[in-house]
């Protein structure tokens, strides 16, 4: 039997594309169409309860973003036991999309040990071990990542991590909400200080991939906010202040980044208890709450808040502006909602 050329071609193109599904997935966000991703706010207020959590990646699941963000996985009143840990990686790793950790100061910074001392650092580094061992995400997807801990240097800091997707450079960032962990006592912000020095080095590098791919845009996701569209408060000099603002240096960098930057930068943070916001933060986190998310700008700089329920965010190439919260008014579809529904169980 003789099957014409044409036929064979279609066959062969069917067989490739049936391969490589999600590699087809990832190139489609290149279209002028855009894509949405999803970010899951802080869901764990109120204490131990998984049902916020699971009827989020439910939704977003449903939703079949590109991708989501968790921003945290435990509430401070919680455990910080490994046993803790897992269970709640396992409930994460069950999203459809690819889901990528975005630490938070509850998740770690809070952690006391069993004779009631601060156990920070050990917690911090075993929450290394349990989400960020590999270049993978969670999820049923996965989206392949790069971690900071790829340089020899910054072996310790798996949890800042970079994607790229759709001409968007994304990445996350340790910084949390507690005044970004800096302790007022005396010898005890190493920490702190090496943190600082690795987030520098990373924040130097993402602007730098950025600029030079000349991509459309960049985000950060980090649980405290950094404040980069507050005015400075000068009107103390820095020595009579009552309290060292933890966020300094990393604002002052983005903002020096972002201005030499030809995209737009948005910094996407929860509704965490940043010590150190100022008035105009709290104003905009106060505004939130009353209806949906909304970006605040100030030229190519902008800042959303996410609270405890999760958000979509629209990338829209070619349009102004280019990063959009959606309103989630419009239902799934039937099969999406059975996917949704499977995923409760």
């Amino acid at each position: 039997m003789t099957i014409r050329r044409s036929t064979l071609r279609l066959l062969a193109a069917g067989l490739l594309a049936a391969s490589l599904p999600w590699q087809a997935a990832q190139a489609a966000p290149a279209d002028q169409a855009g894509f949405e991703f999803a970010v899951l706010g802080h869901s764990f207020k109120d204490g131990p309860d998984n049902a916020p959590l699971k009827k989020a990646i439910a939704e977003t699941s449903a939703f079949n973003a590109a991708f989501v963000v968790a921003t945290g996985i435990k509430a401070a009143s919680e455990s910080c036991s490994d046993k803790l840990y897992s269970q709640r990686k396992d409930l994460l790793d069950a999203s459809g999309p690819p889901l990528i950790v975005s630490l938070s100061a509850s998740d770690w910074a809070y952690c006391r040990n069993s004779r009631g001392r601060v156990n920070a650092i050990e917690r911090l580094n075993r929450l290394r071990d349990v989400y960020f061992a590999d270049d993978q995400s969670l999820g049923q997807r996965k989206l392949t990542l790069s971690r900071l801990s790829s340089t020899a240097k910054f072996r310790s800091y798996a949890e800042n991590a970079h994607w790229e997707y759709g001409g968007v450079l994304f990445a996350t960032v340790n910084l949390p909400a507690n005044n970004n962990h800096f302790l007022p006592e005396a010898g005890r912000n190493s920490e702190f200080e090496d943190r600082l020095v690795a987030n520098r080095s990373w924040l130097q590098r993402l602007f730098a991939m950025a600029q030079r791919k000349k991509l459309d845009g960049i985000v950060l996701f980090s649980d405290g906010e950094v404040g980069v569209l507050d005015e400075d408060d000068n009107s103390l000099l820095p020595s009579f202040s009552s309290k060292q603002d933890g966020f300094a240096g990393p604002r002052k960098q983005i903002r020096t980044l972002a201005k030499k930057f030809s995209g737009k930068v948005l910094l996407v943070d929860t509704h965490s208890d940043n010590e150190a916001e100022g008035k105009e933060s709290r104003n905009r986190k106060a505004a939130a709450k009353v209806g949906a998310p909304k970006i605040s700008w100030k030229g190519n700089l902008g800042h959303v808040s996410i609270d405890n329920d999760w958000s979509a965010i629209a990338v829209r190439p070619g349009k102004t502006p280019l990063f959009e919260v959606r309103q989630r008014a419009a239902r799934p579809s039937a099969q999406a909602r059975a996917r949704a529904s499977t995923l409760r169980r």
